[in-house]
C-alpha cells in the first residue's frame, strides 16, 4: 500500500509539474483575444470532430502539425493557445509543446475545452 501511495503521489506530481508549463486562459479571455485578432488557437481534437465544430479561427492540429510553423504567426511573443475537449483531456499539449518547441513564449491552454467554450454558450464554427 505504501509502495501505491508513493508512485500516485510521483504521477501527481509529474502531471502537476508538466501541466504548469502552460498557463491558463478563461473563456472570456480567449474571446476578447479572438475578437481582437491577437491570437492564434490550435484544436487538438482530431480533424474529424474539427470538421464538426471548432472555436472560430482554430487551426486543425492533425491537418497542420507537420508543418505548424506556416501556421502561426512571426512574432514569438504572440499569444498562441491550444485546447482539446475539455478539463481532463491532456491531449492539447502535444500542440502546445510544438508551438514551445518552435520558439514560442506565451502559448496558454484553454482547459475548458470545446465543452467548455459551448457550455458558456459561445459558438462554434464548422470547417468549410
Amino acid at each position: 500500500m505504501k509502495k501505491l501511495l508513493t508512485l500516485l503521489a510521483t504521477a501527481a506530481f509529474a502531471v502537476n509539474s508538466y501541466a504548469g508549463d502552460f498557463a491558463d486562459i478563461s473563456v472570456p479571455d480567449l474571446k476578447k483575444a479572438i475578437s481582437e485578432k491577437k491570437v492564434t488557437i490550435i484544436d487538438v481534437n482530431g480533424s474529424d470532430a474539427f470538421k464538426k465544430a471548432h472555436i472560430p479561427t482554430a487551426i486543425d492540429f492533425d491537418a497542420k502539425k507537420a508543418d505548424l510553423a506556416k501556421s502561426l504567426p512571426a512574432d514569438k511573443d504572440a499569444l498562441v493557445v491550444a485546447y482539446c475537449g475539455g478539463p481532463s483531456c491532456g491531449a492539447y499539449q502535444a500542440a502546445a509543446k510544438a508551438a514551445k518547441d518552435l520558439g514560442y513564449k506565451n502559448v496558454k491552454h484553454l482547459s475548458a475545452g470545446i465543452s467548455g467554450w459551448q457550455a458558456a454558450g459561445e459558438k462554434t464554427e464548422a470547417a468549410k
